[in-house]
């Protein structure tokens, strides 16, 4: 779905391994584990489940993982996305699109336009969407941001329609989230309640790792990625991140970040690092992570504050240290 992603985690192989205890829920708890890995959307995904029956859904998932592909890529273009991008309105085809929408709304009204899937003509023009712009392209911001604004989006359960022709969507600021949610799907409609679900670094988990053992799961360090910062228990919630610190090139002098604020049309200078975002589900958590790297600190303090289904552990540079902050409810960090 987005071969550019924000945050690619390496610490998935730590991931499953860690323990800490706690009651399991019931039986199957202590069932054998399953694990299922592979490549799609641009990404690798790990799935880890306890099944009596020891199915192995990796033919499923590989299916459905497709299937929204299909419908919510930037890279495919055959996908719904693209042909919608290309034209000026688009009927679904298929059922993902839509929930898509509805949660991109709620939170470009919550954060008051931080997150925007509309904001794809300023990440091509930066040089993060699928088509690269010329060396020699000037970024005229101005110009851009009137093809910028999710209220130029009108939609219902049927279909969808732009109100200029230039405007064009970018769900890689919370597609992987949706796909954890409907993988996680997948295994509750085959009666599974104890499973681990990662996509690209986003993840949804549920019940126990093992008999009295939760999930554990990893923080990058931004400075130095391929080292933890944290560990933390992830139970029967989602977990997402977004950083500045990978996904960037310089050009001419300049450093170039993939996070753009859509309402000023340009790249993000804030002390933020890295948002990690922990919601009922990985589509919040990924729309949110995203809004918060726009947002910033204090702004994002002050949204927390009368937020409090979310939690948020936030990694910041201050004057030169690395420093952090964390939601009340993030009690066991």
């Amino acid at each position: 779905m987005n071969q550019q992603r924000r945050v690619n985690h390496n610490w998935y192989q730590i991931l499953f391994g860690l323990t800490m205890a706690i009651v399991p829920s019931n039986a199957d708890a202590q069932s054998p584990m399953v694990s299922v890995q592979g490549e799609a959307q641009g990404t690798t995904y790990h799935v880890k489940y306890r099944d009596p029956q020891q199915r192995n859904l990796k033919e499923k998932i590989d299916s459905l993982l497709l299937e929204i592909d299909k419908c919510l890529s930037l890279y495919r273009p055959d996908s719904e996305l693209s042909q919608f991008n290309r034209t000026s309105s688009h009927r679904f085809q298929r059922p993902y699109f839509y929930p898509v929408l509805k949660k991109s709304e709620a939170i470009f009204r919550a954060t008051k336009g931080a997150f925007d899937p509309t904001v794809l003509p300023l990440v091509e023009a930066y040089g993060f969407g699928p088509k690269k712009p010329a060396q020699t392209d000037v970024i005229n911001v101005d110009s851009l941001l009137q093809w910028v604004g999710f209220g130029q989006i009108v939609f219902d359960s049927l279909s969808v329609r732009k109100q200029k022709p230039n405007v064009r969507l970018d769900f890689n600021g919370i597609a992987q989230g949706y796909s954890v949610d409907l993988v996680t799907g997948l295994l509750e409609d085959h009666g599974i309640e104890h499973y681990m679900v990662e996509i690209g670094g986003e993840i949804r988990a549920k019940g126990q790792k093992d008999k009295a053992q939760p999930w554990v799961v990893g923080i990058d360090n931004p400075i130095h990625p391929n080292q933890l910062q944290l560990k933390v228990k992830l139970m029967d919630r989602a977990m997402t991140t977004a950083g500045n610190y990978r996904n960037q090139y310089q050009a001419d002098g300049q450093l170039f970040s993939h996070i753009i604020n859509p309402k000023t049309g340009e790249m993000e200078q804030s002390s933020v690092l890295s948002v990690t975002v922990f919601a009922a589900d990985a589509i919040t958590a990924d729309g949110y992570d995203t809004a918060f790297m726009v947002m910033g600190l204090e702004n994002t303090k002050r949204f927390l504050e009368q937020h409090k289904e979310l939690d948020a552990y936030i990694i910041y540079a201050d004057n030169g240290q690395l420093k952090t902050f964390a939601t009340a409810g993030l009690t066991d960090l």
